[in-house]
């Protein structure tokens, strides 16, 4: 960990307390009620190997918006049946994420994710599900994780199924719109929004945008990443529950849990009768279900739990 780069925003590590694992340069200081919250998250959790269901909230400190957080601005996303079936909303839809996906792809990780990593490399995580599509994780060097809707830096062909980089489709964008990134910066920017969006709110230029079809077939492109409305696959669903199935307990960081997705592997871990922790400032659709729930920032409980249990399993 002594790599690990800082987030943006307010996680870091904490400040060392007596009998417990510290975490040095600590860039935030956690109260004494978090502090004892999450002793008795450790002391639940003990040895046990569990599942971790990541969320939106443990992104947030790289610069990524949320949809539900505390300090989200309230939106509507366009579902899956709109983008397909409206070619007004889909040429909305790409002029937007030409932006907005250049914002995302420079997003770093943050301590959240690298304790993240931490938990992985000692042996103690089953698996790792997470609802984001930034691909956060992976780049801090998780490895068994499950894209549950999916990664912002694919894009594929609704008819031929071909897969693109975002990389390879942004060229493409550029050539059939030239000048377009530029009118955005001089019309004053576009704020990043949630899932590789953007705040374009330049009607003429959105009217004006050209939409890229697939360079193979000439179909319908379409980001490689879940819209409300459209079905996880179903083998990402099915690794997931063997993830959680193959814990003893289920960790949830940084989700409300608002959609079915991720709440069904927090019904199926009570269900089974497994301790299930929520870390989430804010409300989530599981609390009735947790053993535990902390109000506390993602990337201060997850790095203080780390510096907890991995000594532990160490010994």
């Amino acid at each position: 960990m002594d790599n690990v780069r800082p987030g943006i925003g307010q996680t870091g590590f904490v400040q060392q307390r007596s009998g417990l694992g510290a975490a040095n340069n600590a860039a935030s200081v956690l109260n004494e009620t978090e502090l004892d919250t999450l002793d008795g998250v450790a002391a639940l959790l003990g040895e046990k190997k569990f599942a971790l269901l990541t969320g939106a909230g443990i992104s947030t400190d790289s610069g990524i918006p949320d949809y539900r957080g505390p300090q989200a601005v309230p939106r509507t996303p366009l579902t899956y049946q709109e983008f397909m079936g409206d070619v007004r909303l889909r040429q909305r839809y790409w002029a937007r994420n030409h932006v907005g996906w250049s914002h995302l792809s420079a997003a770093k990780p943050n301590t959240g994710h690298f304790a993240t990593v931490a938990l992985e490399r000692s042996g103690i995580l089953t698996g790792i599900v997470t609802q984001n599509v930034d691909r956060l994780h992976e780049e801090a060097g998780a490895e068994n994780v499950v894209d549950l809707h999916g990664r912002f830096d694919q894009v594929l062909c609704m008819d031929c199924g071909n897969h693109y980089s975002r990389a390879f489709l942004a060229t493409i964008l550029n050539e059939l719109n030239p000048g377009f990134l530029d009118a955005i910066s001089a019309a004053g920017g576009a704020p990043q929004a949630p899932d590789a969006d953007a705040d374009v709110v330049a009607e003429s230029l959105i009217s004006t945008f050209n939409v890229a079809k697939c360079p193979l077939c000439g179909g319908l492109m379409k980001p490689d990443f879940v819209f409300f409305g459209e079905n996880v696959p179903k083998d990402r669903v099915l690794r997931s529950f063997a993830m959680v199935d193959a814990g003893a307990a289920l960790l949830v960081a940084g989700s409300s849990l608002t959609v079915l997705s991720g709440l069904r592997f927090v019904k199926k871990a009570a269900k089974d009768g497994k301790p299930v922790i929520i870390i989430n400032k804010g409300q989530t659709r599981g609390d009735s279900l947790a053993t535990i729930k902390a109000e506390i920032g993602v990337g201060e409980a997850m790095s203080y739990l780390t510096h907890v249990l991995t000594p532990r399993l160490a010994q």
